[in-house]
Order: structure tokens, then C-alpha cells, then sequence
């Protein structure tokens, strides 16, 4: 299959290359949203990685989120209706559906995003999901959890740095479970949706099968390193204080920031699972692991 691929250079887009490489004809595509802009597709399928990210300084214009996560989409997508392409997969997230999750999140949520990077993902979700599709078009919306694996450089190295200098993990108060997803799952998935026919269009949520809180991953880091866990339970509150003044003096620690690091955000992986009827391929603490050891390089 040959398959075009747009933001490939970024985390997600190198890991997929290579995990594709040996089985199939790949293309990078480089994209950036200009109105009125037309796109010529002539491979099977069309994998759309580009996009803005979110952005955890808020310094960016929000505009900027609807033309490339929202703008762009369309213009890719109205590209591949009319094309010979079989197969397109957009990347969304789980932010397109909300910011916070009370109990699991599954694919039959009400979407209620509350960020501009969310809603403008929401809103290319909506225009692709309101298209009509020929018989031989397959289109997949790809909803991942927070994605970890060799090179990536997020939160998860922030709490490496922490734990390997051996200082103390001042957060122990907060109790918490959170889904995440690897790198080498991810990319499964995206090989068998290319490959498997029979999986019906639609929306699928992606993350590990299991769910880990904080103070476990922290636990997980200092056997890695062999290093003794040092937790403290110091008050909520004041932590909270502190990513509070963090936000107006650029500190490490801000709210957005500790929300991440101690929110309960936890991900059915069921739909997608079921629909390939394979195990994902490595478990959660398998693939954290393998994400901590590459921090060593």
C-alpha cells in the first residue's frame, strides 16, 4: 500500500515511518493551511498526523488552532473524497471530547472540549463524520491519550529529571489514575487499520489497557533508575497555590501543568480492541519503561 503521510517528522509521524517502512510505500507530505488551497492525492491511503499542538504556555493565537488542526483537515479530507485514495485516518485526541473525565471515557461521551485546541479538533471530527462515503473509502478518527515512547520530550521527561537527581515527588496527596498510551500500540493500531478492511468506519479512543496513578508511575521511574521513591503527602491546597503564582511567574509547576500531572483521566481502549480482535501489543508499565530508558541516552 502506498501511503501518504503529513506532519511525519513530528514525534508520532517518525515513530509510524518507521514502524511502516518494511511493509509499505511511504510518502511525507509537508502541510500548512492557505485558503483556497488544493492538495493532489495519489496513494491508497492518507495518514493526517499535521497539526498544532497544544500549547502549554498559552502564548499562541487561537486562530492558529482552527486553521491547522480544523481548516487544513478539511481541505485534506475533501482532497481524499475525490481522489483514489481508500483510507484516511485523522489524528484527533481525546481533548476533542473534554478536559476532564469523571469515571472512563468511551467513544459514546457527549463532546464538550473547552480548550482551542479541543474544539477546533471537535470541529474537524464533525466535518469529516458529516460526509458521505462511497463503499471503498474507509475513514478512521484516531482519538490517542497522553502518547509516550522513545524521543518524546512531555511531561513524563519533566518527571524523569525529577525522580533521577533524587529529589522528593511533592504530590503524594493527590490521588489520581490516568490512561496513557504507547508509541508501539499507537502505531499497531494504525498498521491494522490500514491493512484490516473488515474494521468499520468510525471514532475509536486509544490508550494502554491499563490505567496508572501518578504516585505508581513515580514508584515505576525510581526502579528504573534504582533509585529509592521519595513521595510526600504535602497539602493539596498549597500545591495548588503554588502552580497558581507558577502561572504568572513562568515557574515549572503552573495549574494547567499539575492538572495534567494529577488529573483523573482514564480511557476505554474497549471499541478499538474489539474492532481488531488482537491484544495491543506491549502493557502500560511495559511501554513507560521502555519510555524511561530512552530518557538514559
Amino acid at each position: 500500500m502506498k501511503i501518504t503521510i503529513t506532519g511525519a517528522t513530528g514525534f508520532v509521524g517518525t515513530n509510524l515511518q518507521n514502524y511502516l517502512k518494511t511493509s509499505h510505500e511511504l510518502n511525507s507530505m509537508s502541510v500548512r493551511y492557505e485558503p483556497n488551497q488544493r492538495f493532489e492525492i495519489k496513494d491508497d491511503a492518507i495518514i493526517h498526523l499535521s497539526g498544532k499542538a497544544h500549547d502549554l504556555k498559552k502564548v499562541s493565537n487561537p486562530q492558529d488552532y482552527y486553521e491547522a488542526n480544523f481548516e487544513l483537515t478539511k481541505q485534506l479530507f475533501d482532497t481524499f473524497l475525490i481522489s483514489e485514495a481508500s483510507v484516511f485516518i485523522f489524528m484527533s485526541t481525546v481533548k476533542a471530547v473534554a478536559d476532564e473525565v469523571k469515571g472512563i471515557l468511551n467513544e459514546d461521551e457527549i463532546p464538550n472540549p473547552k480548550t482551542h485546541y479541543g474544539i477546533a479538533k471537535h470541529q474537524a471530527e464533525q466535518y469529516i463524520l458529516n460526509k458521505k462515503l462511497s463503499e471503498r473509502k474507509r475513514v478512521y478518527i484516531l482519538r490517542p491519550c497522553m502518547i509516550h515512547g522513545p524521543g518524546n520530550k512531555g511531561n513524563l521527561n519533566l518527571l524523569y529529571q525529577l525522580v533521577s537527581k533524587g529529589l522528593p515527588w511533592p504530590l503524594g496527596s493527590f490521588d489520581n489514575e490516568r490512561s496513557f498510551l504507547s508509541i508501539e500500540n499507537l502505531c499497531f493500531v494504525v498498521k491494522e487499520l490500514l491493512e484490516n478492511t473488515s474494521i468499520p468506519s468510525g471514532v475509536y479512543q486509544v490508550s494502554d489497557d491499563d490505567s496508572l496513578s501518578t504516585n505508581q508511575l513515580i514508584q515505576l521511574l525510581g526502579n528504573s533508575l534504582n533509585k529509592k521513591n521519595k513521595i510526600l503527602n504535602i497539602s493539596s491546597s498549597w500545591i495548588k497555590g503554588v502552580a497558581k503564582l507558577g502561572d504568572y511567574l513562568h515557574l515549572p509547576l503552573n495549574s494547567e501543568r499539575l492538572q495534567k500531572l494529577t488529573e483523573n483521566y482514564v480511557v476505554s481502549n474497549q471499541k478499538i480492541v474489539a474492532a481488531i480482535g488482537k491484544p495491543l501489543p506491549i502493557q502500560s508499565k511495559e511501554g513507560l519503561l521502555k519510555t524511561f530508558q530512552s530518557f538514559k541516552k
